[in-house]
């Protein structure tokens, strides 16, 4: 059984204090030996790098999510210059643009977003980027800055963006949406795109898959992503999991770093 890796999984969530240690005893049971870990707020940066440092195989990423701009202030892109040469994270992010909450300033996410994309581009890192009707404004400010890579995490776009993200040298994470029959449009995209642009991920503790709607997710469950992956392209789930544990590994610097 090949191992996974979890792409995007917030296990610094509140919901985990109870039984974080369980979790993370599920997921290696899983085969699921690692899991980038991105930051929501510059509040939650400490409890983020205590609960990776003390773990082996959870790699931390630092953002400001699009979603807490409440939170944000404009000194926090300073603060993050500094967590980012401090503690060498495999990321910035979770950062991004979302145009479905309303009442979220477009024009302060646009400016912490770009800052953030500016400052990967300085560091050298690939961003985790979160696009919520708003991939193509994600991807104009992509071409804009110049010189980035990452991935756009729960992807949900069109297969002509998932194209121009791929040119762009980004990848786009899928997961439990994936597994809802409903979700026509991802699936004709994962059964005929490039593995080489995929990664996997559950971002629990939300977007649970199908078997567990209106639970907890957790990722262990990025099992049955696998799964559905391989099922709708009729591949092995060990060729998928090869795949997509080569991408997170060669995206975010993984080799060497311990599981």
């Amino acid at each position: 059984m090949h191992t996974l890796v979890d792409s995007h999984c917030h296990l610094d969530a509140g919901e985990f204090d109870p039984d974080r240690d369980a979790v993370l005893g599920r997921a290696r049971a899983a085969g699921v030996t690692r899991q980038v870990v991105p930051a929501t707020d510059a509040a939650g940066w400490p409890k983020l790098r205590g609960i990776c440092a003390g773990t082996s195989g959870l790699h931390p990423a630092y953002g400001l999510h699009p979603m807490f701009l409440d939170r944000h202030r404009p000194g926090h892109l300073d603060e993050l210059r500094g967590w980012i040469e401090r503690e060498r994270p495999v990321a910035v992010g979770e950062c991004g643009l979302d145009y479905y909450v309303d009442g979220l300033d477009r024009d302060a996410q646009q400016d912490y977003f770009e800052g953030q994309l500016r400052l990967a581009r300085d560091f050298g890192l690939p961003v985790i980027v979160h696009a919520r009707r708003a991939v193509d404004a994600v991807i104009a400010a992509i071409r804009s800055i110049g010189e980035l890579r990452g991935v756009v995490h729960s992807f949900a776009g069109s297969q002509q963006q998932a194209r121009q993200l791929w040119e762009l040298d980004f990848m786009i994470g899928l997961g439990g949406p994936l597994t809802y029959e409903r979700a026509k449009r991802l699936r004709r995209i994962v059964t005929a795109m490039s593995l080489e642009h995929l990664l996997l991920e559950t971002d629990a503790p939300d977007q649970p898959d199908a078997e567990i709607r209106g639970r907890r997710n957790e990722p262990a469950r990025l099992r049955h992503v696998l799964d559905t992956v391989a099922e709708l392209r009729g591949e092995s789930p060990d060729a998928i999991a090869a795949a997509t544990t080569a991408n997170a590994e060669r995206l975010f610097g993984l080799e060497g770093r311990s599981e």
